[in-house]
């Protein structure tokens, strides 16, 4: 159990402190809004009800900065207090690459930059939070729209898919975000850490009929391919193509959000 001391709960008494963690000159901290307090209308009592059973809860980020740095998504920030000073990282010689950056992987073109010492506070979403560290030199390729805060050592780049198959017919564009080490990432997911499978792949291949790979590392290959070596055997299958993943990392698998599709959340 978190210990929930922390100067950003203040005076409130519907939140608690769900993760902490130390990255050199950096605590991050997930806090969670255990109820809402402030509904005066009798008719959103079930809802609400039903949200806090389901864990539909308000989650927000904060960072206690002590001479490091943070680069956020572009609007992520509600709040902070110190000396921190925010700059945009976009400058008239980058202006260009920058957007061009942000619309080959979907992501904003600028990532705000929050450096020097301070207490900053993002925004609150019903997602979930996964934070990781990088080690020097690893390398993540991420889903689009996924990235959300990272230490301001993280260099995010867009990664060219190997395979013309995979940029066509993959499902996630010939670009996708790549997140390099070192430093310390948080991710925004549609499902909690706890419905992610992380599957080790050692020399290995994964075959995978959808779209519900969250993150691989860098040294894995993204081809589509036939579900069978011949076009009569895809076809009895059912399966057509598939994803194939191939080499020695990590990928992480959420076959769940299939489901959530299905139920339109």
């Amino acid at each position: 159990m978190v210990e929930n001391n922390s100067p950003v709960i203040g005076t409130r008494e519907n939140i608690e402190v769900v993760e902490r963690i130390n990255y050199n000159g950096l605590t991050l901290e997930i806090i969670e809004y255990t109820k809402f307090l402030g509904s005066r209308r009798p008719s959103a009592a079930s809802t609400l009800w039903f949200m806090e059973q389901q864990n539909i809860k308000p989650r927000q980020l904060v960072f206690y900065i002590e001479n490091d740095s943070v680069q956020v998504e572009a609007g992520a920030m509600s709040y902070f207090k110190g000396p921190l000073e925010m700059v945009s990282g976009v400058t008239p010689g980058n202006v260009v690459g920058k957007k061009i950056k942000g619309s080959l992987t979907g992501e904003g073109a600028a990532k705000p930059i929050y450096k020097g010492s301070g207490m900053l506070v993002l925004e609150p979403s019903f997602r979930h939070f996964i934070p990781f560290t990088l080690e020097e030199g690893d390398m993540v390729i991420v889903d689009k729209g996924m990235f959300f805060a990272a230490s301001g050592s993280v260099k995010l780049e867009p990664v060219m898919q190997k395979n013309a198959s995979a940029g066509l017919l993959g499902g996630e564009g010939m670009f996708q975000l790549g997140i390099k080490g070192p430093g310390l990432v948080v991710l925004e997911s549609r499902v909690p850490m706890e419905e992610i499978d992380i599957v080790e792949l050692n020399n290995d291949l994964l075959k995978v009929d959808g779209n519900f790979v969250l993150l691989r590392t860098g040294d894995i290959d993204f081809t589509v391919e036939r579900s069978a070596k011949t076009l009569m055997g895809s076809a009895a299958s059912g399966e057509g193509l598939v994803n194939v993943y191939r080499g020695t990392g990590q990928v992480w698998l959420s076959p769940n959000l299939k489901i959530y599709d299905s139920f339109g959340v």
